[in-house]
């Protein structure tokens, strides 16, 4: 991670697939949002659970070439609790698939400097749900 007294905001996202493999585009997308510097993954790991109930687990550390996530730059921190694991195994459809991924949104360490630099603070950081969203942008 930049070095920055204002990281920016902290996310964790789950993505779930059929089957056992991440599309190339998944990966690509993903990619360039970190090659452009949008976003530093701080954590990354992989859960798939079989037809028969069995769950693989596989941590960044680990190869991914297998997984389709080669090549995907994460700055490792080790974020991602058992907890937040527990969650996705729990709810993990046989024969799918995910990548639990911890996210900074880098693009934000400047604007929270230049606040900060001004004298100001960032107050408030609310992710509003995708849901909500899409209703909203629904309405005409």
């Amino acid at each position: 991670m930049t070095e920055s007294s204002n990281p920016g905001p902290v996310e964790l996202v789950v993505l779930t697939f059929p089957g056992t493999r991440v599309d190339a585009a998944v990966r690509a997308a993903l990619s360039e949002v970190v090659d452009r510097g949008y976003v530093t993954v701080l954590d990354l790991i992989y859960l798939s659970k079989d037809l028969d109930g069995s769950l693989t687990e596989v941590e960044i550390d680990e190869p991914l070439e297998e997984l389709g996530l080669a090549g995907v730059s994460v700055d490792v921190r080790e974020v991602i609790s058992d907890d937040d694991l527990d969650l996705v195994r729990d709810t993990l459809r046989p024969g799918t698939s995910a990548i639990v991924v911890v996210y900074e949104q880098t693009w934000a360490r400047g604007l929270a400097d230049a606040v900060t630099a001004a004298g100001g603070e960032v107050t408030l950081h609310v992710q509003v749900p995708h849901d909500t969203i899409e209703a909203a942008l629904a309405i005409p």
